[in-house]
């Protein structure tokens, strides 16, 4: 496992967490709320996508919670009534492999006990291990119902799975039918297409000599091109394209080839799929064992032979090829062709090839009789409700790939040749031939009475969990009658990865439109895939792993949370970077001393309403409100990464760094009681509103912050405190404290930049001038005694007219110049090359916007707001440029 990073510190998190964890949940938090203010009647759910009960926490969990449990923990906050539903999938060929490896260790095979023990093993290590990945789920904070835990082969969950195999089955949705499926011969059961992984492989094309029964205008053999020779065991026709000129009169002639081997006679015959400049153009067809062969087979009513047992070995009847596996047979085949001279050649060939998701074997195209849905009459609505806007994705593209997935979906094979999953409720009288899906089970056939039979296979486990949205609120004994979906049904967001938008979120929209007749919820959030840091798939081999769990020892639960979040963007994928995580957990400690810093300040305080005296005041409570606003607006869109960026800003940039080092003269002993008493309000406002913006993401150290505060309730918890107003804020916006103190953070960034560069003490005195138009010169210099405090400036000029003073050097902020006198302190001939290489990366970045917004293919598909934005930056960079010219020849 790669480490997240070397920089910890000592210090138990766990230990400052778990009781604010518990004490959410005594205080019924995790349950569903009542609600308050305006959204009060208004609910807001999301269903955890359900991890496997096999599972442990890895990095995509960890993301993918940190996103739900920021939009339920706001959603509370704004007073809807919230519930996060969470539960376990039972996991089925995950669970099966887990529990037959935890018998072969004690000796015991599956089929020796029988299927009955093997499912009470299955219960049993669900009981021992199944709890841990919930666990750790509570460790991050998530805000869960934990007292409602669901689980897909629960009594109820069973129930609504049988219903709607039931109700598909007497609808004709469901049906009974002998097709090529993908079969697993490692997990001996079938895959369905979409949980089948293509993997790049280096192969060969095989070309083999068929001979013709009769030779035809002096031919007498075909060639034909294989990647899979072994199958030609069950070659029951060769295909040729009806447009290629090279084998019409094989077609017109009815001729037949004598397979090799086996000696049996296959016609040659005519079929559009054939590519007539693929290989020799001629396709050996096997039905049993490829789909498009299938397909022509079907067409050309060719036989269909199966050559493969269960665990892909050669079935009997193939002389010394039975008993084989599919590499040997290969092998034996190929010498076989060999042998008679009827190898022509062997060809170099790259190709994909499907593997089990779960254990990945090669998977095997393989006839057998299977249970489909029939997706056809269900996947129209299905579209209709995106293409509508009822579903919304996020990012928006998502949508087009969800509905070209949905536009080829083919029917889905849903039977599972498995002993632990949901047991389909198909019933069979032997002796009358009776047979009927049954909710309810029956031991007694209703027409002749003679015991029936349920059907050994068992559900896919997506069958299952499509339903997850409307089968863990009631459905199965109450249908939309049942009180939680009457009052919270659709849910508001599902949260998911990219990798299953076919396997699970479609599906559930599909079962949803037609068991309930509504969406199943109305946003669909695709994060990104986390990768290592190398960019490449975490994985154990690769070494590139990251441990969630580690990472919350080291860093905090909220160090985590919001360093992931900071990495996230609109992107497919992201990779790891685990200075975020470092960032995030000194961001956590920078909340924690700000806050302390507060407090400590707060003697005589009483609490009572903001008190906006000074600049600073109204340029704080002006971020402040604007910081609501951008916030609202960046968590509508679910852009988290814009979330955390503005939150991080504003705190540390602007509230720690600029508002409280304004304060501290406000603070300092001696000072005007009144003008203390009001900063310290605003001071507690401030952090109050941060904190509950922090919140969601960081839910930690702000409620532990959030206890300490003054005024604050008895029994009163952050987490269901309210949320701040972007519209109660909206009168504190103030352009012109802005402005000001945005130019005082200039000026005084400016002198101790200087300072620092020089290498001057901050000890020394220094003259500053500051030039700006008259507009700004005068609201500069209101806050003159400000600006001279904090950058402790021998004297200050500020005007429109200010001259540079000899031996001074120059930072260029927006719409400022501020001058910091260095005579006799500084080398001028390096300040000079400091600003050439200044101009030099001014220059480049003018270029590169030049280029930009005089390409016409950018302005003709770029927002307008972006455009005009680049303009802005284009003509800010052109006046620093201008300004710097001038610098450097003054210097000259």
């Amino acid at each position: 496992m790669a480490e997240s990073t070397e920089k910890k510190i000592d210090y138990d998190f766990a230990a400052h967490e778990k009781p604010l964890f518990e004490a959410w949940k005594d205080a019924g938090y995790f349950q569903r709320t009542p609600g308050f203010g305006e959204h009060a009647g208004e609910s807001y759910t999301i269903v955890i996508p359900p991890p496997n009960v096999t599972g442990v926490l890895h990095m995509g969990h960890a993301l993918n919670d940190t996103i739900q449990d920021a939009c339920i923990r706001r959603a509370r906050m704004r007073g809807y009534q919230t519930r996060w539903i969470l539960g376990t999938d039972h996991a089925g060929i995950a669970t099966q492999t887990k529990v037959d490896k935890h018998l072969a260790e004690q000796g015991i095979n599956r089929r020796e006990i029988g299927r009955e023990k093997f499912i009470e093993a299955c219960q049993e290590w669900r009981r021992d291990y199944g709890g841990r990945i919930v666990h750790q789920i509570a460790s991050m904070g998530c805000s869960c119902d934990y007292d409602d835990e669901q689980f897909t082969m629960s009594p109820e969950f069973s129930r609504a799975v049988r219903k709607v195999f039931c109700d598909w089955y007497h609808d004709g949705i469901v049906y009974r039918g002998k097709r090529i499926v993908n079969w697993c011969p490692n997990c001996t059961t079938a895959i369905a297409d979409d949980e089948a992984e293509y993997e790049d492989e280096h192969g060969h094309l095989w070309h083999l000599r068929y001979p013709l029964v009769e030779p035809v205008g002096g031919r007498d053999y075909i060639v034909v091109a294989t990647t899979r020779p072994e199958t030609m065991l069950g070659d029951t026709g060769v295909a040729v394209s009806p447009s290629d000129e090279r084998y019409k009169d094989l077609v017109a002639a009815g001729a037949k080839v004598k397979l090799p081997i086996v000696d049996r006679e296959i016609p040659v015959f005519a079929d559009f799929y054939v590519d007539a400049s693929f290989g020799t153009g001629c396709v050996k067809v096997t039905p049993a064992h490829d789909p498009n062969d299938f397909a022509m087979g079907e067409r050309a009513g060719l036989p269909k032979i199966n050559i493969f047992d269960e665990t892909a070995h050669v079935v009997e009847g193939f002389g010394a090829f039975s008993g084989m596996s599919r590499e040997e047979a290969r092998e034996a085949v190929v010498a076989e062709f060999d042998r008679l001279g009827l190898l022509e050649r062997v060809e170099d060939h790259d190709h994909s090839v499907m593997h089990c998701y779960r254990c990945h074997s090669t998977l095997e195209p393989w006839l057998s009789e299977q249970w489909f849905v029939a997706v056809e009459g269900l996947k129209k609505r299905a579209a209709e409700v995106v293409e509508s806007g009822e579903i919304t994705f996020y990012p928006e593209r998502w949508k087009q790939v969800y509905l070209d997935w949905l536009a080829n979906l083919k029917d889905w094979c849903i039977s599972r040749q498995l002993w632990w999953g949901h047991q389909i409720p198909m019933y069979y009288c032997d002796s009358c031939g009776w047979q009927d899906a049954v909710v309810d089970g029956v031991e007694a056939c209703p027409t002749c009475g003679a015991p029936v039979r349920q059907d050994e296979d068992v559900l896919d486990t997506w069958f299952s969990s499509q339903l997850w949205p409307f089968a863990t609120q009631g459905w199965a004994d109450e249908g939309m009658d049942a009180p939680d979906l009457a009052a919270h049904y659709p849910t508001q967001v599902l949260s998911t990865a990219r990798d299953i938008m076919g396997l699970w979120v479609a599906r559930m929209v599909m079962s949803s439109m037609y068991c309930t007749g509504e969406i199943p919820f109305e946003h669909v959030i695709i994060h990104p895939t986390v990768m290592g840091a190398d960019g490449k798939p975490m994985s154990k081999s690769r070494g590139n792993g990251v441990d969630p769990v580690k990472l919350m020892e080291d860093y905090g639960a909220d160090g985590m949370r919001f360093g992931l979040l900071m990495q996230v963007t609109g992107a497919q994928a992201m990779r790891f970077d685990a200075q975020k995580i470092e960032s995030s957990r000194n961001f956590a400690n920078k909340i924690r001393n700000a806050a302390r810093f507060v407090m400590m300040n707060l003697d005589g305080y009483k609490s009572g309403s903001p008190e906006l005296s000074t600049a600073a005041d109204k340029w704080i409570f002006s971020r402040l409100a604007r910081l609501v606003s951008d916030v609202d607006a960046a968590f509508d869109a679910y852009e988290f990464g814009e979330v955390t960026r503005l939150l991080y800003g504003f705190f540390w940039n602007e509230f720690c760094d600029w508002y409280i080092e304004f304060s501290k003269a406000r603070l300092a002993a001696g000072a005007d009681a009144a003008d203390r008493l009001a900063c310290q309000r605003n001071l507690v406002f401030v952090l109050d509103q941060a904190l509950r913006l922090l919140h969601p993401i960081m839910p930690f150290v702000t409620e532990e912050i959030f206890q300490q505060m003054p005024g604050r309730a008895e029994g009163e918890l952050l987490i269901g405190a309210e949320w701040p107003s972007a519209a109660a804020l909206a009168g504190y916006v103030d352009e012109d404290a802005e402005r000001t103190c945005a130019m005082v953070c200039e000026a005084v960034g400016a002198v101790r930049s200087a300072r620092s560069r020089y290498g001057i003490s901050p000890k020394v005195a220094l003259p500053v001038v500051v030039k700006a138009g008259e507009q700004d010169a005068a609201l500069l210099e209101a806050q003159a005694a400000l600006v001279a405090s904090l950058s402790n400036a021998a004297s200050l000029e500020i005007g429109a007219e200010a001259a540079k003073p000899a031996e001074s050097t120059v930072t260029l902020g927006s719409g400022i110049e501020v001058y910091t006198c260095l005579s006799g302190h500084v080398d001028f001939d390096a300040e000079r090359a400091r600003l050439a290489k200044e101009r030099e990366k001014l220059a480049k970045d003018a270029a590169k916007f030049e280029k930009k917004l005089s390409n016409p293919g950018f302005l003709a598909k770029a927002a307008p707001e972006i455009i005009e934005k680049d303009r802005a930056k284009l003509a800010d960079l052109t006046d620093k440029l201008a300004r710097l010219n001038e610098q450097l020849s003054e210097l000259a």
